[in-house]
């Protein structure tokens, strides 16, 4: 198979499409997260929102990476099932959403979780339930850094919500989390942003402390912001794509050397015209929240381009001369990963001989698995 690391045996192969994994990609990305913070495993928070899987978290412990970050009640159950030790809910519970997380933690009580609150009336209604319950909730003040999609502005008096929270009882309050998904562009222009939002927020949190006489947590960023804040002292990092990375991190994030590690195989199953192709990679089978050109890049043929896409089509142009039949197979690297995987029940798991040896199931897809 030469250099086409993607290539999957034929013999182990399964119908399409389906996702493959690449076991020794993913424990590369593992072991370069921890490079990249020099070896200090306890700087790492990774989200799983990326992988939704069990055997993922697994891999995480026999690294010692025993502390995650989720963005669901199922997600957060899933690691709870894989006694993961130290789990945030990076998801600020509201409605029923409430009475499931107490649920879980009442099923879980040898582990350690924390969640997220940006106002006063959720922290009281989270105290109230911890009254109820007799528990005493972990919780972090979710910091606005300029995404405007939750959080509380970093430029307002949040140091005075710390205050009323920290009245509260049953509430323990662990500290700050910041996300900044928003900021783009260089390296440079990321860690500028990042710099100088965070230093604001360092500079009212030192004297926060004073007062409070304890110190306080920060989980913050993501794969965006990653190279700033594995550089901080006292930072919890929680990048998530990395573990498989995709497109549009590889095109967006090229100072980060992580490896696809996730890859879309289709079949050709048409030939509408002499110089275009139809696959079986549909909407159902690739995250399609961008422009067609943002959906996928073909790994054994840059010369084939997406021009049509449907729930269980993709048409290619052919701007090639290589010759294709109808079954031939077609290997792709989805743009953006983290909604990809979350449409398969199942992965198909390649070893480092390019058989398809295993299959994991995508339990975190699911909006419940029992609580």
């Amino acid at each position: 198979m030469g250099n086409n690391w993607w290539e999957i045996n034929q013999k182990t192969r399964i119908d399409t499409p389906f996702l493959a994994l690449y076991t020794d990609r993913v424990r590369y990305n593992i072991e370069y997260l921890i490079e990249s913070v020099k070896g200090d495993i306890q700087k790492l928070r990774p989200h799983i929102k990326t992988h939704k899987l069990g055997e993922v978290l697994d891999l995480y412990k026999t690294y010692q990476i025993n502390k995650v970050k989720c963005a669901t009640i199922a997600e957060a159950e899933l690691c709870a099932i894989h006694n993961v030790l130290d789990i945030l809910l990076a998801y600020q519970p509201t409605g029923l959403k409430q009475q499931r997380w107490i649920t879980l933690l009442l099923k879980y009580p040898n582990l350690i979780f924390s969640t997220i609150v940006d106002n006063l009336e959720t922290a009281k209604e989270l105290s109230e339930l911890g009254k109820k319950n007799n528990i005493t909730l972990k919780i972090y003040l979710d910091i606005n850094a300029g995404m405007d999609r939750t959080g509380v502005n970093y430029k307002s008096n949040w140091d005075h919500l710390i205050y009323e929270i920290n009245k509260l009882s049953n509430i323990e309050l662990l500290g700050l989390h910041i996300y900044d998904g928003h900021l783009k562009g260089t390296v440079e222009q990321r860690t500028k942003e990042a710099s100088d939002t965070f230093n604001q927020i360092i500079d009212k949190l030192s004297i926060l402390e004073q007062k409070l006489s304890y110190k306080l947590k920060i989980v913050a960023g993501g794969s965006n912001t990653f190279p700033f804040y594995s550089s901080q002292k006292n930072i919890e990092c929680s990048p998530g794509t990395f573990i498989f990375w995709d497109i549009n991190y590889q095109t967006n994030l090229s100072e980060q050397k992580f490896k696809p590690a996730a890859v879309l195989v289709g079949t050709v199953i048409s030939k509408p015209t002499e110089n275009t192709l139809c696959i079986d990679i549909g909407y159902k089978s690739v995250a399609s929240e961008n422009s067609l050109d943002k959906r996928l890049t073909i790994l054994n043929d840059d010369k084939l381009t997406p021009i049509s896409h449907s729930e269980e089509h993709l048409v290619l142009e052919n701007k090639g001369n290589k010759p294709y039949n109808l079954g031939d197979t077609i290997y792709a690297i989805p743009y953006h990963i983290c909604p990809t995987c979350a449409l398969y029940e199942t992965v198909q798991i390649v070893n480092s001989q390019q058989d398809i040896h295993d299959q994991w199931a995508v339990l975190a897809r699911n909006r419940k698995i029992n609580i």
